[in-house]
């Protein structure tokens, strides 16, 4: 009898599509299935973006940010996913423009994290101290890297002895910590930055590092292109630099509630960290010079904003270089033919990241899934499509369903993707334009930002107090201006 009971129990526990066991028991598995599913349902408008936000990234599986620390989250594998291949194409940029990787600690001596003056300040408020280990007081306090020039210029001083040994091109991607005091919001505004690209390259003069900005800038511009997120680049007004630079320009975009952010930053160091690092070369007229620096970063905010600006009340709508899936294969039914036929199509899309649905869901929940998951596009075939050497093709932006022939798949997927990420990015274009305002007083300004947010333009005429003043009567921050200084823009940030 003994044994007949946990059989009968193995039926229920293995089959999840038997609610009720032989003996009469509610399959457990079952009842947590369907629970969890109704927890999942995304029922939120964009238009109410803070909660769309917030319940998009968790139900399509991309962080986990319950997490018992504020601002700290759980990457979940097909997010983590979209964030390696974010990180991949950049590191591809600077690749190809002979940057080299490498790693540096984590931890930095307060001594050394407090050499120069100005990078104090703009981090102190943030920075994370160790201070002991176990019981045991240390002889001097750690500091947890909030950004990494005090961890890499000590080395960078060591490693540039002559004008033979510039540029120094270096990047590293790592985890930072930065004990952000406002108001936490998962990949935007966190306490850990899972990714941090930084780059930092060391130069014989000034003109050299003014060349390396450019090409930084130009590298960021291609990568945002490729990530089909629409953008503004300024220059950052000059009490608002970063701390103990000489200039700096600033990516921004604008997310669906109207506040901007900012995607990245191109700074130009000048020698004053060389000189704090003493960070020396012996030049070709054998004299001996302080080096001139740069350094530009990115992280998973980009990804963050890219799933913001692109999203929709159904959920993710993925460009097709950041999807963990660009398609999805969803067999109807569990025909085994069909099954086949679904393989074969994977292996024919070669080039192209495919995922075979063949999980026991019904059809119109796992579409309704992989919409959510933000897949570009979907394939399905059941057994009428397989007599017919037919399929069903739906993108995911519009939702508009094509059957074609079998034969032409490949093809018309590799064209399909293409397609999808061109109206995608059009269609974010012409609503970033649309949130940039021209406007002629700090009146005009001020009722644009408090009501429908966006970025707006006053006239300026390049002088910082006056600049500094206009700032004060907005509700939002001065982001920079274009190099004729005639305007300078303001938004409400994150």
């Amino acid at each position: 009898m003994l044994e007949t009971v946990i059989n009968l129990h193995l039926v229920c526990l293995l089959d999840p599509n038997n609610l009720v066991s032989p003996l009469g028991f509610q399959n457990p598995f079952m009842l947590l299935s369907s629970t969890t599913n109704m927890a999942r349902e995304l029922n939120v408008s964009k238009d109410n973006f803070s909660k769309w936000y917030d319940e998009v990234l968790h139900y399509a599986d991309i962080i986990d940010d319950r997490y018992p620390i504020k601002g700290v989250g759980a990457w979940k594998p097909y997010g983590y996913k979209s964030l390696k291949l974010m990180i991949q194409r950049m590191e591809t940029l600077l690749d190809a423009t002979d940057h080299n990787e490498s790693y540096f600690p984590l931890f930095v001596p307060a001594s050394v994290f407090e050499k120069e003056s100005d990078f104090l300040k703009g981090f102190q408020g943030e920075a994370l101290r160790v201070t002991k280990i176990g019981r045991r007081t240390l002889d001097e306090e750690l500091i947890v890297r909030p950004t990494s020039e005090t961890a890499m210029y000590p080395m960078f001083s060591l490693w540039t002895r002559s004008w033979r040994d510039l540029p120094l091109k270096i990047y590293q991607t790592v985890p930072v910590f930065r004990w952000e005091t406002k108001m936490t919001k998962p990949l935007l505004r966190v306490r850990e930055i899972t990714k941090f690209k930084e780059a930092h390259t060391v130069h014989a003069t000034k003109s050299e590092s003014d060349k390396q900005i450019q090409e930084a800038v130009k590298v960021y511009k291609e990568f945002f292109d490729n990530m089909l997120i629409p953008y503004i680049m300024l220059r950052v007004p000059d009490w608002d630099v970063f701390a103990g630079a000489e200039y700096n320009y600033d990516f921004f975009t604008i997310m669906p509630d109207g506040k901007a952010i900012e995607l990245a930053s191109v700074i130009n160091l000048g020698q004053k960290m060389a000189k704090a690092f003493d960070i020396k070369y012996i030049s070709s007229d054998e004299k001996e010079k302080h080096a001139w620096q740069t350094c530009y970063g990115i992280s998973e905010r980009t990804l963050g904003s890219t799933l913001a600006i692109h999203g929709d009340d159904t959920g993710l709508i993925f460009p097709s270089i950041l999807a963990p899936f660009q398609v999805v294969i969803v067999p109807i039914g569990t025909d085994i033919k069909v099954l086949a036929k679904a393989e074969s199509i994977k292996n024919n899309l070669t080039g192209i990241r495919v995922h075979i649905d063949n999980t026991r869901k019904r059809p119109g929940e796992k579409f309704y899934n992989w919409e959510a998951k933000g897949v570009p596009v979907r394939i399905e075939i059941g057994p009428r499509d397989l007599a017919k050497k037919k399929v069903t093709i739906a993108r995911r932006d519009n939702g508009n369903k094509t059957t074609i022939a079998e034969s032409r798949t490949s093809k018309y997927v590799s064209e399909l993707l293409n397609q999808i990420d061109k109206s995608i990015y059009n269609k974010s274009r012409r609503t970033f334009r649309k949130q940039i305002h021209d406007t002629k007083t700090i009146a005009q300004a001020k009722k644009i930002l408090e009501t429908t947010g966006g970025i707006v333009r006053l006239p300026w005429n390049g002088n910082n107090k006056k600049g500094q003043d206009m700032e004060k009567k907005l509700v939002g921050q001065a982001l920079g201006y274009e190099r004729n200084k005639k305007h300078l823009y303001f938004a409400r940030t994150y």
